[in-house]
């Protein structure tokens, strides 16, 4: 089962170090029913833990994952040597075990202007862990603790309140996208019933449709119905957290591509079906054709099905959607190749932050891994590559324009020559004239003619322009000349001054903006069946 090209439901942990060992059995089996619940109810999704590995709940949770075959990454709260100090010699040996198994160990960085030293350390670990982690399975006394800035009720309390201070911006968690399970965990002199007991503290909706639309993403992308391009040149596949990325944008790209055409195609089938059901109608109304009406059953029944399907496949949303993951990972990509500790997630606005929360997330889960180590030039991938694609995609979508221009015009044209032939046809039998230039023993039927040819093609030439308007062509070939004028000007600045985090920044928050604007604008193009 190939993980790296689906989204990971990652799972932070938080807990006391002084667990009661009449409890741990039952903490132990608390949390390995959690996570084999997570396992169930979600089987397309990998599950992987992120740890800190300090003393008790943390290296308990440890176990359970190892006995699970569910890898962890573990963030530490301060550098190997000087954190082995907070353990005795017993959990000293636990620590290095997890530490010799973890998929990747590192320091968890700072994500605040924070007083440095060992509680700072701590509260950074928590921090980086509730803003990565789709879910925090908390060893907890339930008891809160306001004036305590590091521990396991402060890490529940910036995963569920976002109470902390970032740099830059506002928390990413909160209660709407992150879910705590809190596991009830005794201290002390605390009575011992009720260890091991769980609920779940979060918006329910808004968790349910979250981990439905990864669960949803990662089952088609186990489909492998089809691949994108690849966008960064040959590396040494030494950085798995790059290497995931691109493998997640090829798919995103690809399930984007195929939602794309079955929406195009949906569009092109009600617009022919609106116009058969507009000449089958004519001719049976105006031409007596009574079998006509067969057909004007048939063209609604086909509208309604495909339209239906339309619905049920949830295509036009998938479009939009991972299109929009797509390009959400490629500038998180592009950042990592660089070398930009930067993350996705902070430079998002909240528009899109809450339009797609499922996105938001899966990029912080990814984003749970090293910092990035090797710095490299993006110039020819990010800026030239990027320019050069919305310069072709630019003259593509041109041309495309111009064709269906070019259609539509041809087709008013048309409408107007047998307005054209209609009048000339009325001036001539009489219709309009005092006294009938011409003789036809029934000129109605002549009439009828028209009315069928005419009322068809002003229907036909309706159903094409809605079509067309849909793919937002003009909207498109707009968007790809404004991004061409900015790759210009990154480049320009790249010869003045050199790569560094203020363009790489300026790069990724006009990306995500101009990706938000087309989502934003394509969400309005919803299918309608308006026959």
């Amino acid at each position: 089962m190939n993980e790296k090209n689906r989204i990971p439901l990652l799972v932070g942990v938080t807990g006391h170090i002084d667990l009661r060992e009449e409890d741990r059995d039952t903490l132990y089996r608390a949390v390995t029913d959690e996570l084999k619940k997570l396992r169930e109810t979600y089987p397309h999704t990998p599950l992987k833990m992120l740890n800190s590995l300090a003393a008790g709940a943390d290296l308990l949770c440890a176990d359970a994952a190892e006995e699970l075959g569910i890898p962890v990454t573990a963030a530490l709260p301060m550098e190997t040597d000087e954190y082995e100090k907070d353990f005795d010699a017993k959990e000293l040996e636990h620590f290095r075990h997890h530490l010799r198994q973890a998929e990747s160990v590192f320091t968890a960085p700072y994500a605040e202007a924070a007083e440095k030293g060992r509680n700072a350390g701590y509260r950074q670990a928590g921090i980086y862990i509730v803003e990565h982690a789709h879910l925090l399975l908390a060893l907890w006394d339930g008891k809160t603790k306001e004036d305590v800035r590091a521990g396991t009720a402060a890490t529940v309390s910036f995963a569920l309140n976002g109470d902390w201070e970032p740099e830059e911006g506002i928390p990413v968690s909160s209660a709407g996208n992150t879910a705590v399970i809190h596991i009830l965990t005794p201290r002390g002199d605390m009575p011992a019933e009720g260890a091991g007991e769980t609920h779940r503290i979060a918006d329910e909706t808004m968790w349910d449709t979250l981990m439905t639309r990864t669960e949803e993403f990662n089952a088609l992308a186990e489909e492998t119905l089809a691949a994108g391009e690849r966008m960064l040149p040959e590396t040494d596949g030494s950085d798995a957290a790059l290497q995931q990325l691109e493998n997640l944008y090829s798919t995103a790209d690809g399930l984007s591509l195929h939602f794309a055409r079955r929406f195009r195609r949906m569009l092109a089938g009600l617009a022919l079906a609106g116009t058969v059901l507009t000449l089958a109608f004519l001719l049976y109304d105006e031409g007596s054709m009574i079998p006509m009406i067969l057909i004007c059953g048939t063209a609604l029944l086909y509208a309604f099905i495909c339209y239906r399907k339309a619905i049920k496949d949830d295509c036009h949303r998938k479009y939009i959607e991972y299109r929009e993951l797509a390009e959400t990972v490629r500038v998180q990509m592009y950042l990592r190749y660089a070398g930009s500790r930067l993350e996705v997630q902070r430079l998002m606005n909240w528009s899109q932050q809450q339009e797609t929360a499922w996105i938001l997330c899966a990029i912080c889960a990814i984003n749970g891994a090293p910092q990035p180590e090797i710095q490299r030039d993006i110039r020819n991938c990010w800026v030239e590559e990027q320019r050069e694609y919305h310069r072709k995609a630019g003259k593509k979508t041109t041309g495309q324009m111009e064709k269906n221009d070019r259609i539509l015009g041809t087709a008013m044209k048309i409408s107007i020559l047998i307005y054209a032939a209609a009048l000339v046809y009325e001036f001539a039998f009489g219709g309009l004239a005092i006294r009938p230039l011409l003789t036809l023993n029934d000129p109605e039927n002549g009439r009828t003619l028209l009315k069928i040819v005419l009322g068809t093609l002003s229907a036909g030439t309706l159903f094409m322009a809605n079509y067309y308007g849909k793919m937002s062509l003009r909207r498109v070939t707009a968007d790809h000349e404004k991004m061409v004028k900015f790759f210009d000007k990154a480049a320009e600045q790249l010869d003045r001054y050199g790569q560094n985090e203020h363009i790489l920044e300026a790069l990724a928050r006009e990306e995500l903006a101009e990706n938000g604007n087309w989502c934003s604008f394509q969400r309005d193009n919803a299918p309608e069946l308006n026959l």
